[in-house]
């Protein structure tokens, strides 16, 4: 395997662009013979969460979203989701009956399940980058 691999889209801020981050990570995946399997599911949802969030959260400010994907020689994965909206994301309370607010909380336990972290970093142009670090146990082709 060289020293990295890594991928990277970037699409519309609308609810469409959802299901085709998360397409586009499975074929990255796939190709990278790391397609099958729960942490492939794993990393799927948390792309859906993450790319919700930047279609929901920015509010219109943020026209695309990018989703970035790196994968190392020692084998961490990583997932960034980076958008020119300024507002870091937090966490919302959610009450048991309304149907969003969790994304954050969802992406923290998936994370921390697979004995990664979710961190931000900022971009140049006064946006951010939410990212998924996870060690990748999964064999590499």
């Amino acid at each position: 395997m060289a020293d990295h691999q890594e991928a990277s889209v970037t699409l519309p801020s609308t609810p469409a662009s959802v299901p085709a981050a998360r397409a586009h990570v499975g074929c990255v995946l796939a190709e990278w013979g790391l397609g099958e399997g729960e942490a492939a599911d794993t990393v799927r949802l948390i792309v859906s969460e993450l790319a919700t969030n930047a279609v929901q959260h920015t509010r219109g400010e943020s026209p695309t979203f990018t989703v970035d994907i790196k994968l190392d020689q020692e084998g961490r994965l990583e997932i960034g989701v980076t958008d020119s909206h300024p507002r870091r994301p937090r966490r919302l309370s959610a009450a048991a009956h309304q149907d969003n607010g969790r994304g954050l909380v969802i992406i923290g336990c998936l994370a921390a399940e697979a004995g990664g972290e979710v961190f931000v970093t900022p971009t140049a142009d006064g946006g951010k980058t939410v990212w998924i670090a996870l060690p990748w146990t999964v064999p590499v082709r």
